[in-house]
């Protein structure tokens, strides 16, 4: 059933993505706004029929930060994105430079104004997140990025990298540490497999502008780390019937 499961939301998912991107082009011709509009509706469709097709719910615990701050996720699969910007107003997501380059995909991405990093990761590179990131959060947004750059399994050692603390100390805002156990559930080659259950995905105490390079990304990780831990030991535990 699993399997069956999966290929339904499959179905649906490629049906929503197409016809979103297909027939809302002319929203590209408007302000940022419009492709926000199609990456909110087109993430909460998404989940919403993985709680209906695959029986894949999701908890929020705490509350999402207001505008105007830096969020750093964890990063396990595809449904941290989706789930980061249907609960966020707006957020800019630091995203790799290739998804940029994807027609369609990348076409929203730009018109939304993603912020985008290349992977070499280069000084010159970190510079250009950085600008790009201040020039949102001057708009009001918020920036969420994933801060080891690239999904991990559940209970991979973490390996965080330097262009959340670069972020954190250009912006002098407040980040919001986030956690979560969506890779016990979407998962599989390609996360084909959508399991049935709960992900569950927890916005944590705000760590203050103003630290130092070593004791925010200590405190970052020690944050998003014990609080992913709890949540994939209660992830793994046999449901009540």
């Amino acid at each position: 059933m699993t399997l069956l499961r999966s290929a339904l939301f499959f179905i649906w998912f490629a049906f929503i993505s197409a016809t979103l991107a297909i027939f809302c082009l002319p929203l590209l011709a408007l302000p940022g706004r419009g492709a926000a509009w199609v990456g909110y509706t087109w993430s909460r469709l998404s989940l919403s029929g993985l709680r209906i097709l695959a029986g894949t719910r999701f908890e929020v615990r705490g509350t999402p930060p207001p505008n105007g701050v830096l969020v750093a996720v964890k990063h396990m699969s595809m449904w941290d994105t989706l789930a980061i910007y249907a609960l966020l107003d707006d957020p800019a997501i630091v995203a790799k430079r290739d998804l940029l380059r994807i027609p369609f995909y990348g076409w929203y991405l730009k018109r939304a104004r993603m912020i985008p990093i290349d992977r070499d990761g280069k000084a010159s590179a970190l510079r250009a997140m950085a600008a790009a990131a201040r020039g949102e959060i001057a708009r009001g947004r918020s920036i969420a990025i994933f801060p080891e750059g690239t999904r991990k399994q559940p209970g991979a050692a973490p390996d965080y990298k330097p262009g959340v603390a670069g972020l954190y100390g250009q912006l002098d805002v407040p980040c919001y540490p986030v956690a979560l156990n969506s890779g016990l559930f979407w998962t599989g080659p390609m996360g084909f497999v959508k399991k049935k259950g709960t992900i569950v995905i927890a916005f944590l105490d705000p760590i203050p502008p103003g630290l130092p390079r070593r004791d925010f990304m200590a405190r970052l990780e020690a944050a998003i780390e014990g609080a992913t831990a709890k949540l994939l030991e209660d992830g793994r535990k046999p449901r009540k019937s």
